[in-house]
């Protein structure tokens, strides 16, 4: 099994569903993580505006997550909701809509540096995935450590410290597809 996690810049583009089709089409069990997107970013916004606290910023970005995983479902019916651990471990194609009562019960602390990057390879670790794909809208050198896309800003803040030990790679939509 493996990991893929698509970034939600990838809605914007239209690649989002391009990819998801290419994952049937290649026919290997995986696990889809979706960035939240535009929803998460209004969570952004709202809370510079309304100054609501991190927690609670935390949970209204999980469930961008979650409206993105829905929305992604919809459209590429051959996959699966799965929001806990055990439910994924079921599925051939399957798209993760974080269950945040299974990510507060193993600590994940609720801050911006922890995003879908994070929580991706944080899955993979749970599931032992084989493979942990991260699929981003921008154009990324593949000879760059996880450090320095950390430092550019291709991957949370946080990246580095879920991935240690994984197996993984990051690079861009167009080299996904053609992968």
């Amino acid at each position: 099994m493996r990991v893929v996690k698509l970034g939600g810049s990838l809605l914007e583009n239209g690649h989002m569903f391009d990819c998801l089709k290419h994952i049937v089409k290649a026919g290997e069990s995986t696990i889809v993580v979706c960035g939240g997107g535009d929803f998460a970013n209004h969570v952004r916004q709202a809370q510079k505006k309304w100054q609501f606290d991190d927690i609670a910023a935390h949970e209204m970005a999980i469930l961008a997550m979650q409206q993105t995983a829905i929305m992604c479902q919809n459209l590429q019916p051959e996959f699966v909701i799965a929001s806990s651990v055990s439910e994924i471990k079921n599925n051939r194609f399957g798209i993760w809509s974080p269950n945040i009562a299974e990510l507060n019960a193993a600590g994940i602390p609720a801050t911006w540096a922890i995003t879908s990057d994070s929580l991706a390879a944080w899955l993979a670790t749970q599931l032992n995935a084989a493979e942990l794909v991260v699929v981003k809208s921008c154009d990324v050198d593949s000879t760059l450590t996880v450090v320095e896309l950390r430092e550019k800003g291709v991957v949370d803040e946080t990246f580095d410290t879920f991935v240690e030990e994984a197996k993984f790679k990051v690079i861009s939509a167009g080299d996904f597809l053609t992968s």
